[in-house]
């Protein structure tokens, strides 16, 4: 089933402009991945893991309600070990609330953060022990 776009549209003596919720969608997506400490953005839990897709879907990730006047954002990050999450996460609400408000005219009403997992760094590697002849 796929998901009806919505659209919000912002009447001006020179006629209208309307606004795709998937726009705003990936406004908030790029926004959130550009902060230092995400890994990457969540595209939802499948068998109690977090779906991990990485930078390259700035829409996956992110839910938008958006009204006449105002948006609501849920983003679903995966952040980097090592990171103070309140401190991530604040960021994120920050970024995306500025980068939806100068790009659409939106007023942003709540930006909810829903921390989905933890990245390692790849060079974490098990200790082997020292294998003898």
């Amino acid at each position: 089933m796929e998901k009806e776009a919505t659209e919000k549209t912002i009447f001006t003596e020179e006629g209208s402009v309307k606004i795709s919720d998937e726009v705003v969608a990936i406004i908030a997506g790029l926004a959130a991945a550009e902060v230092k400490g995400v890994a990457g953005m969540s595209g939802g839990i499948v068998g109690g893991i977090a779906e991990f897709v990485g930078k390259k879907s700035p829409s996956k990730g992110v839910k938008v309600e958006v009204g006449e006047k105002e948006a609501a954002v849920d983003v679903y990050v995966i952040v980097e070990f090592g990171v103070r999450i309140p401190e991530v996460a604040h960021e994120i609400q920050q970024s995306v609330k500025k980068a939806i408000e100068s790009m659409t005219g939106l007023s942003v009403v709540e930006v909810n953060i829903h921390i989905q997992g933890v990245s390692f760094p790849n060079e974490v590697k098990e200790i082997e022990p020292n294998k003898t002849k």
